[in-house]
Formats: C-alpha cells, structure tokens, sequence
C-alpha cells in the first residue's frame, strides 16, 4: 500500500488564507462594481434635479411675461371700455364699431394669454415634481457610496488581517450599500432621516 503524504498544518493555513484572500478580493471587486452603480446613478440624479429646476425656473419666468401681457391686455380693455361708457353715446358710428372691434380684440388676447399661462404653469410644476422626484433619489446615492467605500477599505484590511469577522462586517455594509443603490433607483422605501431637509 502507498503512503499518502499529508500535508502539514502551516500548508493547510497558507492555503486557506490564500483562498481567502481570493474569495475577499473577488467579493470587493464586486463593491467595486456596485459602488461604480452608486455613484453614476447619484451623477445623473443631481444632473437631472439641476436640469429640471433650470427649466421649472425658464417657465415660470415665461408664466410671468404671459402674466404681464395678460393685464396690459386687460388695462387696455378696461381704459377703452371706460371711454366706451364715457363718449359712447356721442361718438360717430364708425369710430365706435372701431373702439368695438378693438374691444374684442383685447379681450381675445387677453383670454389667449390666460390660457397659454395655465399651459406653462402645467408644465412648470411637472418639472418641479421631477426635480422633487430626483432630489428624493440622490441621498440615497450618496450614502450608498459612502458605505460601498467603507465596505471596500474594510475588505482589504480584512484580507491583510486575514480576518473574517472584518469580511463579514464588509458584506453587511456592501449589502447596505447595494441595497440602498437599488432605492435610489426604484424608491421602494423612503428612508425619513435622508430628507430632513427636503
């Protein structure tokens, strides 16, 4: 019969702990990736908050040049509807068809620009929901990278450690991380704390 050699404890350690290292350093990669996720999702989130608020403020700023034409619109209206009433009754017939004509005009632009108002106030408060909307997204970004690179420097000092214990404390973190990358995409949860100041 053959003699089987076995191997000797200081080699079964050595192998372990380079198993180990391969397992921990495959696991951080992994951060790596997820933390890559994390912070491109919080890039385009303030990117389109920013955008959206831009243009939330170019429409309001259009709301309120249709508001000051609306009642140049209506001034003008009321001024000829006061001449009206005031010479009306001894003005020749065709200068008051005219002030009459004038009259509806005014007042159909004056309904025109009330409506086109109420159309960009729409639009303006849509993009002030989406800026609301990606403001909500991007703390959860934030604090997902923090814990990833957390998760990731703990990692590596587990693997000079050679310390599970520190491994498994960066999985939590990493799985935190994950977790709150996917809710900044989705928005599952709305986590109170994140929006004290929104």
């Amino acid at each position: 019969m053959a003699e089987i050699e076995l191997p000797k404890h200081e080699e079964l350690e050595e192998l372990k702990g380079k198993a180990f290292t391969k397992r921990v350093a495959l696991t951080t990669a992994l951060y790596a990736v997820v933390l890559a996720i994390a912070s491109l999702g919080g890039t385009n989130a303030m990117k389109h908050m920013l955008l959206a608020q831009q243009q939330a403020s170019d429409q309001w700023s259009f709301y309120q040049a249709k508001v000051i034409r609306e009642h140049q619109y209506r001034i003008q209206k009321l001024r000829l509807e006061a001449d009206l009433a005031e010479r009306g009754r001894t003005m020749k017939p065709e200068a008051r068809q005219k002030f009459e004509a004038l009259q509806a005009k005014l007042t159909d632009e004056e309904k025109r620009y009330n409506t086109e108002k109420k159309e960009i106030e729409q639009e303006a408060k849509k993009l002030e929901q989406d800026r609301d909307l990606y403001r909500t997204k991007d703390p959860y970004f934030d604090y997902a990278e923090v814990l990833l690179q957390i998760a990731i420097v703990m990692a590596s000092i587990a693997i000079l450690a050679t310390s599970p214990p520190l491994f498994f404390f960066s999985l939590g973190l990493a799985g935190l991380g994950a977790f709150l990358t996917l809710n900044g995409f989705m928005l599952f949860l709305k986590i109170p704390f994140l929006h004290g100041g929104h």
